[in-house]
């Protein structure tokens, strides 16, 4: 699976997509398609499905 970024939205001298960090989901689930994501005291799942979508759930 190959990640592509949307179109880049802009302001003079900005580009604003280029400035976040971008994480291939193949590679957070180490191959699968579930992991484990902890926001401070929070755990959420993070799963790909068989069409090739993500889905959050706390």
């Amino acid at each position: 699976m190959t990640a592509t970024r949307p179109a880049e939205f802009t302001r003079p001298g900005v580009t604003i997509l280029n400035s976040l960090p971008a994480h291939d989901a193949e590679a957070l689930t180490a191959g699968g398609n579930q992991a484990l994501i902890v926001l401070g005291e929070q755990v959420y799942q993070l799963r790909i499905t068989r069409a090739g979508k993500l889905i959050l759930t706390k």
